[in-house]
């Protein structure tokens, strides 16, 4: 807080990132462990670098696709580079911040473009724009809203705006015979929402005489998980965005500090909204991804597993890290943990359960 500001220039000091603890004037023992952890640290990161170019296969030969969260053309690269199967979800936002007016159809286009040529081959998952009244755009002229994260945001705006969907939609589409591109819309949150977005891309790949595309939806609110097997036979895939899901599920602001911490991902309440979406994709013969915070939680990587998720979408750093984790995994234990899981009653519970298993 505030005493930070007070400190002398040069006091010595620690900051632990996994606990968000600050030692300040640690003594030579604190110093040395601190030393030692951080070099343990390098010489296993150096390991998972070495092998990140391999898949994440389980001991007992149960493959995870491990790919990661992009928003621009030189995450794309560096993602290759650290190993990711292709992109889980790649953030359109980018194209229109800090502009005054929207991107053409063109520009969007040579984006999409060159990031399906810097994976070379490899899918990618685009989401299309997803923002609202918490995060607007000047030149959008959106209303006020009371409570943004319940108002018009991600595929509501998009639908009611197609001035700016359809370009996107567009720009997508034609990018497509570069690469392997898949579709993805956010905030769904009802069938019509779902229907309506559907048709659009129906409607532009008809004006362009283009192939398919798969296209998904996010699993972010408890309404899509709930009837998750509503929405199976009409998707190609479903990627739960696990931070919105937590967000919406325990009705706590994960940016509001008197909460954020108890917005706990690993919750019973979403672990649950997690199974029944990976069971109602599976009878339908459909894949799960998640591409939240939660999917490169040590803790969490095993429950995800465990609760049937096929994919996880990640930061690009983080990739070398789970692809590691997986491959010291076995299925069915995992499953068996994530069945315990379920049981719990609090989150905390569940990382107890989780760190004695």
């Amino acid at each position: 807080g505030e005493q930070l500001l007070s400190l002398a220039d040069g006091t010595p000091a620690i900051l632990n990132g996994d606990t968000g603890t600050l030692t300040l004037e640690p003594d030579a023992a604190t110093q040395t462990a601190a030393q030692n952890l951080l070099r343990d640290r390098q010489i296993r990161r150096a390991a998972e670098l070495a092998a990140a170019a391999q898949p994440a296969v389980t001991t007992d030969g149960h493959r995870v696709e491990v790919v990661a969260n992009i928003g621009s053309v030189a995450d794309a690269r560096q993602a290759v580079e650290f190993g990711a199967e292709g992109v889980g979800l790649l953030r359109t936002e980018f194209l229109f911040l800090e502009r005054t007016q929207p991107p053409t159809e063109e520009e969007q286009f040579e984006v999409y473009r060159d990031i399906a040529l810097a994976m070379n081959g490899r899918p990618i998952i685009i989401r299309t724009l997803d923002i609202g009244g918490d995060k607007p755009l000047p030149y959008l002229s959106l209303p006020h809203e009371e409570n943004p994260f319940l108002g018009q945001r991600g595929i509501r705006l998009c639908l009611a705006r197609p001035d700016l969907l359809r370009p996107q939609l567009r720009a997508i589409l034609r990018a497509a015979q570069f690469g392997r591109l898949r579709i993805m819309f956010p905030m769904i949150t009802t069938l019509e929402d779902w229907s309506a977005a559907r048709q659009m891309v129906e409607d532009v790949r008809a004006e362009l005489g283009v192939p398919p595309v798969e296209v998904g939806i996010m699993v972010e609110v408890p309404a899509a998980a709930l009837r998750a097997s509503a929405f199976a036979p009409e998707v190609d895939f479903f990627s739960i965005g696990t931070n919105d899901l937590t967000q919406y599920t325990l009705a706590m602001d994960r940016t509001n500090p008197a909460v954020s911490e108890q917005a706990d991902g690993l919750h019973p309440a979403v672990l649950q909204l997690i199974k029944l979406t990976t069971q109602a994709a599976h009878a339908a013969g459909k894949w799960v991804g998640v591409c939240g915070e939660l999917g490169a939680n040590p803790l969490a990587v095993p429950l995800l597993l465990g609760l049937g998720v096929d994919e996880l979408s990640v930061s690009v750093p983080a990739v070398p890290a789970v692809k590691a984790q997986i491959r010291t995994l076995a299925l069915p234990a995992a499953t068996n943990l994530a069945e315990q899981a379920l049981t719990c009653a609090t989150a905390a519970e569940v990382r107890r359960t989780v760190s004695s298993g």
